[in-house]
């Protein structure tokens, strides 16, 4: 039976049992396809990063949730390169990552400290009826009143349904339908639906958010680094401040007791940052192919 370094890394959280886990195997060389879902259904993390090499970057990243694959993913970047810069394996400066969306750009700053730069970002209105955005989320209509800020699908690499939400105690309320958040999201081609408001609970936030992402497995995720990133490009189509700020903070995760922030620049790219804390570092044992049915053991 084969065995593999696994690690929970709670990324956008400057200690463990914060932000958002995110399962980590540093060298995912020769496992299939099948038994990384396995993997990552076994972890139960929202998303799980494996690392490969790659003939084209430094690195070569597949991400899974507990019941699929998907493109992208900005807090498992984040948990990944954290940990390979806290293990020696990479230095402080900028690095190169294959995804399934392309080669992106990841920089590590000396503190810890993980950006990654997103793809380029599409955003666009959509023609929804707001009664029932509303009613999905589980809000009443008129807490979607925010001034010059529609609906729109949103995207940096992975596709959100961005949802401007009046006030934090409507927002903190808000009980989502989750066949219906689903069903939202597919019609615009979205994975998840990301919810804000301007009015946040720190003093140096920008906004707080939430995403539900159903559909890929993820009822609500804790932080959310490439909702944030599709945000920060939203924020700046819709012209939502007078003067862009060069970083934002992003604050989520704490009505699912795991706050965290994750840090979003746009300018011309999109990036988003934070640090991470390992919360579980040990083996994983991994059946064979032949024996796929068989526990996978922590």
């Amino acid at each position: 039976m084969d065995s593999r370094r696994a690690l929970l890394v709670d990324a956008f959280a400057d200690e463990p049992l914060a932000g958002n886990p995110a399962g980590v195997v540093p060298d995912a060389d020769g496992l299939t396809e099948t038994q990384m879902q396995a993997v990552a259904n076994e972890f139960g993390a929202s998303e799980t990063a494996f690392l490969l090499p790659s003939g084209t970057a430094d690195r070569r990243v597949r991400y899974f949730t507990p019941t699929t694959e998907v493109d992208l993913c900005g807090h498992a970047t984040i948990a990944a390169h954290a940990h390979l810069h806290a293990d020696g394996v990479v230095d402080a400066g900028e690095h190169t990552l294959e995804t399934n969306v392309g080669v992106l750009d990841v920089t590590v700053e000396p503190d810890g400290r993980v950006w990654m730069t997103q793809d380029d970002p599409e955003v666009h209105e959509v023609d929804l009826d707001r009664e029932r955005v509303a009613e999905a989320l589980g809000i009443e209509a008129d807490a979607m009143a925010v001034d010059g800020l529609p609906l729109a699908y949103a995207s940096t690499g992975l596709p959100f349904l961005v949802v401007p939400v009046r006030l934090l105690s409507d927002l903190g309320g808000a009980e989502p339908e989750m066949d219906a958040i689903e069903a939202l999201a597919d019609e615009v081609d979205a994975v998840g639906v990301y919810a804000f408001t301007f009015d946040a609970l720190e003093g140096d936030s920008t906004l707080h958010g939430r995403m539900w992402a159903p559909g890929a497995g993820v009822p609500e995720d804790p932080v959310t680094g490439t909702a944030s990133g599709a945000t920060g490009a939203y924020l700046r189509r819709f012209e939502a401040f007078d003067s862009m700020p060069d970083e934002m903070a992003f604050e989520q995760g704490h009505f699912v007791d795991r706050p965290g922030r994750v840090f979003v620049r746009v300018d011309e790219h999109v990036e988003v940052g934070g640090c991470a804390a390992t919360a579980l570092d040990g083996e994983l044992f991994v059946p064979s192919v032949d024996d796929g049915d068989d526990i996978i053991e922590i």
